[in-house]
């Protein structure tokens, strides 16, 4: 299986199954001598992790890691960083009956296809257990940009159809409430939206919205690796994304040239632009104001309402589920959207270093 591995210079390559031993990641690129701290990638684990609310599946991980190498006395060595995080809460046996059933939505269909076998107990390689892994390195990539700098803010702007107001004044805490919603009246109004289409056994998708924050001028590598493709690819690579908006996305297209056009001006000697609606990114390269984007996620594809589908002999089934699963998976997501905007920002900050002599 091809396809593991993320980066240029500063590399992620992810290995290990949903009920597996275990999953893992392997940070190739990362230079010597930073200053790693446990407790944040521990942070960044427990955020993400399965059974942190009654909104969540009920699967319990407590998330412990080891760092097998690649960090001596605290420090990179600048060898590669090995981070396993051993599955504790595997229940296989809820997945022996759909061993020969293609699940609507799901990776089966495809899978199977493509490679002629699979790991039907959990889905395997298309469990969104492998990102895990990502924000275990996504948390280090965050302690490199941190030193440059950089700072990356993610949360839940929208829950099916309840949404943050345009107008609404924002705390930034996210972690405040369960959702990881900035506003706390919208957070409420999810959380009971998350409830009621739990019990009735369906499924919710929404929207992470994502700012990254002291971005330096000069990141990207057009044509191919321009700054907001690497991001949308990011995003895209993220179970059950649907969509990636950066900027004045798809509303910029309502707005005439002399609207959306970001005017430069001189504020004590820095460039910077009256409005935004490039996202921080012009011509594939970051301008040094904010970037800010949007990522959809897809209602949970695991549903327990009863379905119709077939199975390995192409015959038709009704098909009713049962097992541990997230009603919605927004809110967990949030820090993997922090963890793959940081992995690109890290390599970019690397990269940008060879554009010219004085860097």
């Amino acid at each position: 299986m091809a396809g593991n591995l993320f980066g240029k210079i500063f590399r992620i390559t992810t290995y290990g199954e949903s009920h597996g031993k275990g999953i893992g990641v392997v940070i190739d690129g990362c230079p010597a001598g930073l200053t790693i701290d446990k407790s944040l990638i521990e942070m960044d684990l427990q955020r993400r992790k399965p059974g942190q609310s009654h909104i969540t599946t009920p699967r319990k991980e407590d998330e412990s890691f080891i760092i097998q190498s690649g960090v001596f006395e605290g420090k990179t060595t600048g060898a590669p960083i090995n981070i396993f995080i051993p599955n504790k809460n595997q229940r296989s046996k809820d997945y022996d009956k759909l061993k020969e059933v293609f699940r609507p939505s799901h990776a089966d269909f495809t899978y199977l296809s493509k490679y002629g076998h699979r790991d039907f107990k959990g889905g395997g390689r298309s469990s969104a257990r492998e990102t895990a892994a990502r924000v275990a390195a996504g948390a280090v990539a965050k302690m490199f940009i941190s030193a440059h700098g950089v700072k990356i803010k993610a949360y839940v702007q929208r829950i099916g159809k309840i949404a943050i107001p345009d107008e609404a004044n924002l705390n930034l805490q996210i972690e405040e409430n369960i959702v990881r919603c900035p506003h706390s009246a919208t957070a409420e109004k999810m959380i009971r939206r998350i409830e009621e289409v739990k019990v009735s056994g369906d499924s919710l998708g929404g929207i992470i919205h994502c700012e990254i924050k002291d971005c330096p001028i000069g990141l990207g590598e057009p044509v191919f690796d321009r700054l907001n493709a690497n991001l949308a690819h990011a995003m895209f690579s993220i179970n059950a994304v649907k969509g990636f908006d950066l900027g004045s996305g798809f509303k910029g297209t309502r707005l005439l040239g002399s609207e959306h056009n970001d005017e430069f001006y001189l504020d004590q000697d820095i460039v910077k632009t009256k409005s935004n609606n490039s996202g921080g990114i012009q011509g594939g390269i970051s301008n040094g104001m904010p970037i800010y984007f949007n990522v959809a996620f897809k209602p949970t594809s695991t549903i327990f309402k009863k379905q119709q589908t077939l199975n390995k002999e192409k015959e038709a089934i009704e098909l009713e589920v049962k097992g541990r699963h997230d009603p919605c998976v927004v809110p967990r997501a949030v820090p993997i959207v922090e963890a793959m905007a940081a992995l690109v920002i890290a390599d970019h900050l690397l990269r940008n270093r060879s554009s010219k002599l004085d860097h």
